[in-house]
C-alpha cells in the first residue's frame, strides 16, 4: 500500500521572493569592508532607545541609547545579514533570520525600535541599486489590476478557511480589533472585534430596510451583524472563493440568507446605489495606482448624503515615499500587489470623488495588541496539531515573522490603523 502524500500547503507564500532580490554571498564579499560603517549609521541613526548587538566575532556593541525608547538585542552570526538589510531592505533582512544570520530574543522589540527610529534610519533599511530596481520590478509585476486583483487575493485569503478558523477568534474576523481602554490581557478578543465592527457601522446612521454595501466583505462577520442587529439588506464583495463560500454558509446557518448576498466582484465592476458603503482593511490592497478607482467606485456606490464607514492602515507620512519607493517584506511575501494609505494624500483623493473626509480615530496600540493575540494563538494553533495538514515549519515561521513585524510596526508608530467616516456631498 502507498504512502498517503500530503499536500503542501502555503508554499508559494515561502518562495514569493522569487524574482525578488535579497542580497546574499556576492554581496557579502563586495561589500565586507564597510560592514562596520553601516553599525555607525544605524548608532546614529537611533535617536530613541537602544540596539544591544553581539557581532558575529563574538563582540559586543550597544548602538543609539541616547534617548528614551524600545531596548532590543540582535546576534549577528553573519555579516551577510547586515548586507542584505542594506541591499534589500526588509526583504533581505527576512532572507537573512531564514538563514540564521541573525537572531533575537525579542523580535517585536527590534521591529519596534526600527519604527519608532524609521525618520532618522532614513534608507539605511532599505533596498538600494539595482537590489531596489529587481524588487520594484518584481512588485510593479503584481500590480492589482483586473488581472491580477484576483490572483493576489488567492495567494493570501486562499490558504483556506481551516488553516484561518485554526487561530483567529470565532468571529473569524481578520482586522485589528478595538479594545476597552486601558488595554489589558483580559478582554476576549472576539469582542473587542464585536466593538469594532458596532463602532464601524455606528459612523453609518443605518435604518432598518436600507442597502449596505461591504467592499471586502471577509468571512461575513460584519454583514452578519449589520443584517441581524440594523436590519439592513448587505450586498457584500470579495474576490476569494473561500471567502464568499464561508460567508455564505455563516449568514444562511443564521438565518440571514434572505438579507444578504454575498458576490465574487471586483470593486471596480460594482452595480446600483447604496444607502451606506462599509470597507475593513481592503484599501491597503489596492495600491496607490488605484486610488482614485477605489475612491470612485465608494461615490458611484453611495445616494447623495450617503455615508462610508472605512477603516484602514496608513504608513506616516513623512516615511511614506520612502516606503512606497521600495518593495517591502510584506508586499515581497504576505500581501502582493499592497501598499499601505497616506492619509493626506487619500483624503484629497476622496474629495475630488466628491467624498468628505470626517471623524477619524487612530487605533494603532489596538492593531499591537490583536496582533499579538494572534501570534499566541496560532502557535496554540501550531502546538496542538490544530493547523490543517501541508503547512511545514519554514510557513509557521514566516507567519510568526508576519506577525511579529507588523506588532513592531504599530507599537513603534510607524503605521497606524484608524476608523474614518466619508460624506458623499
Amino acid at each position: 500500500m502507498k504512502p498517503l502524500v500530503t499536500l503542501q500547503r502555503g508554499k508559494h507564500l515561502v518562495a514569493a521572493d522569487r524574482g525578488f532580490a535579497t542580497g546574499g554571498d556576492l554581496a557579502a564579499r563586495l561589500f565586507a569592508g564597510g560592514f562596520r560603517r553601516v553599525l555607525d549609521r544605524i548608532d546614529a541613526g537611533l535617536a530613541e532607545g537602544r540596539l544591544d548587538a553581539t557581532l558575529p566575532d563574538g563582540s559586543m556593541r550597544t548602538l543609539g541609547g541616547r534617548g528614551e525608547g524600545p531596548v532590543a538585542a540582535v546576534a549577528l552570526e553573519s555579516w551577510r545579514a547586515i548586507v542584505r538589510i542594506v541591499t534589500s531592505g526588509s526583504v533581505g533582512w527576512y532572507k537573512a533570520w531564514t538563514r540564521g544570520e541573525w537572531s533575537s530574543r525579542d523580535p517585536v522589540a527590534l521591529f519596534e525600535l526600527f519604527s519608532r527610529n524609521a525618520a532618522t534610519l532614513g534608507e539605511t533599511g532599505r533596498a538600494h541599486g539595482p537590489w531596489k530596481l529587481v524588487n520594484r520590478i518584481a512588485h510593479a509585476l503584481r500590480a492589482n489590476d483586473r488581472r491580477h486583483a484576483r490572483a493576489n487575493i488567492a495567494h493570501h485569503y486562499d490558504l483556506g478557511n481551516d488553516f484561518y478558523a485554526a487561530w483567529l477568534d470565532p468571529s473569524m474576523t481578520y482586522s485589528s480589533a478595538i479594545f476597552a481602554e486601558p488595554i489589558t490581557g483580559d478582554e476576549p478578543l472576539e469582542a473587542a472585534q464585536a466593538r469594532k465592527i458596532r463602532l464601524l457601522l455606528d459612523r453609518l446612521d443605518l435604518k432598518p430596510g436600507q442597502r449596505l454595501l461591504e467592499i471586502g466583505c471577509g468571512w461575513g462577520a460584519l454583514a452578519e451583524i449589520a443584517a441581524r442587529d440594523h436590519g439592513v439588506h448587505v450586498t457584500g464583495i470579495t474576490l476569494s472563493e473561500e471567502q464568499k463560500a464561508y460567508a455564505e454558509r455563516r449568514l444562511a446557518a443564521a438565518g440571514l440568507a434572505d438579507k444578504a448576498d454575498i458576490q465574487l466582484v471586483d470593486y471596480r465592476d460594482v452595480e446600483g446605489t447604496f444607502d451606506a458603503v462599509a470597507s475593513v482593511e481592503m484599501v491597503e490592497a489596492v495600491g496607490q495606482e488605484y486610488w482614485p478607482a477605489y475612491l470612485e467606485a465608494i461615490a458611484r456606490a453611495l445616494k447623495p448624503g450617503g455615508r462610508a464607514s472605512l477603516q484602514l492602515i496608513s504608513m506616516r507620512a513623512d516615511l511614506f515615499d520612502g516606503y512606497a519607493a521600495n518593495a517591502d517584506f510584506i508586499q515581497t511575501y504576505i500581501f502582493p500587489g499592497g501598499l499601505l494609505i497616506e492619509e493626506e494624500r487619500f483624503a484629497r483623493i476622496a474629495a475630488a470623488a466628491g467624498l468628505e473626509w470626517r471623524d477619524r480615530k487612530g487605533y494603532g496600540r489596538h492593531y499591537a495588541e490583536t496582533l499579538k493575540r494572534w501570534r499566541a494563538r496560532y502557535d496554540d494553533a501550531v502546538r496542538e496539531g490544530r493547523l490543517p495538514a501541508g503547512f511545514d515549519e519554514p510557513f509557521h515561521d514566516l507567519w510568526r515573522y508576519y506577525l511579529m513585524y507588523c506588532e513592531g510596526g504599530f507599537r513603534g508608530g510607524g503605521i497606524d490603523v484608524s476608523q474614518v467616516t466619508l460624506v458623499k456631498r
